[in-house]
């Protein structure tokens, strides 16, 4: 039984590198921002930064891959229904990595850390951010932003 067909879930050795879930990204690159200094921005504007971020990173990833939510969906979705971005986000930055080929170091579940620790002294919400911001620098990076 040596010649039995691949199962669904294993591909022949000649396929694995073409068989990416979707197409590479091949859009502009976004902007690196350092964590401490959006984490301080947000800390500085009570608050206010945190939408900001939410609007540019978004309309970046838009811009990049042609997926996702673009800047002006996830502001409003920031505004009305916030508890739901944590999610988005780290999807979204989670999807960037698996369309290269990458394992997704955040994705919807990262967004727990925000909303079940969130507001224990903030410690669930600093450590979504690092976690989201830190996976979307490194995305960034590894296609040679600086």
């Amino acid at each position: 039984m040596t010649d039995q067909p691949n199962s669904p879930y294993q591909q022949a050795p000649d396929q694995q590198e073409s068989a990416m879930p979707g197409p590479v990204p091949t859009g502009e690159l976004g902007k690196i921002r350092g964590t401490g200094v959006c984490i301080l921005l947000t800390i500085v504007t009570l608050g206010i930064y945190h939408f900001v971020w939410y609007y540019k990173t978004s309309a970046e990833m838009r811009r990049h891959s042609g997926n996702g939510l673009g800047g002006g969906i996830a502001l409003l979705l920031a505004i009305f229904v916030g508890i739901v971005m944590p999610f988005l986000s780290s999807n979204e930055v989670g999807h960037l990595h698996t369309q290269r080929g990458q394992k997704a170091p955040v994705s919807a579940a990262t967004g727990l850390w925000f909303l079940l620790l969130g507001w224990f002294f903030f410690v669930g919400i600093f450590v979504w951010f690092v976690k989201t911001n830190g996976a979307l620098n490194d995305y960034w990076k590894s296609l040679g932003a600086a």
